[in-house]
Formats: structure tokens, C-alpha cells, sequence
């Protein structure tokens, strides 16, 4: 599945609710059912600068494609970085970088997130686009 074809299957699945009170819901379901990160990658290295909870992100390159894994002690925020996950992970570097992350904004996600958040989502955004840039940079190199 593509990138843009995994965002439209999350903004189909967030308009099956119009009350936000159960979108958060959804979030935090989708970070519950997430796999939880494994205890070696909760370092410093892997925390994500800029967000007010504790992230963790790992990056792991298999077949020409990026990988992701993620945690986060806080359940919204760890619903938003499995979603960015389940969008993004799977797909090589140049794909990534060149994704036009439009299901932010369809699902209302910027405009319901508290100012801190919505630096943690781009905090989160951020860090991903850096991890398909490095690896990107290094099988070019």
C-alpha cells in the first residue's frame, strides 16, 4: 500500500466519528494496540527533542525500506506516533521524504492537539523525515 493510500484509510477510518471526545478514543486504541517497544531502545538516542512526553523512535533499514517502532508514556501522543508509524513505516527513504502528510490536517488532528502537542507532532514528523534523510544520504553515498 502507498503512503497517500494509508492516509486516505485513516482519515476514512477518523470521519466514522464526529465527536472529538471519541477520536481521541480511536488515538489511544491505536497506541494500546501498537507492539510495545523493547526495553534496549528506550535511550537517549531514540528520544524525540521537542515533545513534552518521552518518545522513543526507533529506525531499523531492512531491503531498501525504513522501519519504524515507537513508544511514548503518554496514551494520545503514543496513538499519534502509531499512526505516523502505520503511514510511514514500510516505505524506503526517498518515499518518505517525499510524503506530503495531508492526513494531519483532514483529520483535524493540528486543530484538537494542545499547542505542546502539536509541537510533538512535529517534533515526531521531524524525526522521521531525518531518519529516511540519513539513510537515504548513506546508500547514495
Amino acid at each position: 500500500m502507498t503512503i497517500n493510500e494509508m492516509q486516505d484509510e485513516v482519515i476514512e477510518e477518523f470521519s466514522d466519528f464526529t465527536d472529538w471526545m471519541d477520536k481521541y478514543q480511536l488515538l489511544i486504541d491505536l497506541g494500546n494496540e501498537q507492539q510495545p517497544l523493547d526495553e534496549q531502545y528506550k535511550n537517549e538516542s531514540n528520544l524525540i527533542d521537542g515533545c513534552q512526553s518521552r518518545v522513543w523512535l526507533q529506525a531499523d533499514y531492512r531491503e531498501g525500506k525504513l522501519f519504524f517502532t515507537a513508544e511514548s508514556d503518554a496514551l494520545i501522543v503514543k496513538g499519534i506516533i502509531a499512526l505516523l508509524i502505520r503511514v510511514l513505516s514500510g516505505h524506503t527513504p526517498q518515499e518518505i521524504l517525499d510524503a506530503d502528510l495531508y492526513f494531519i490536517d483532514r483529520i483535524g488532528l493540528k486543530d484538537h492537539l494542545s499547542p505542546t502537542r502539536s509541537n510533538g507532532l512535529l517534533a515526531m514528523v521531524k524525526q522521521i523525515k531525518a531518519y529516511a534523510l540519513a539513510y537515504s544520504l548513506k546508500n547514495h553515498a
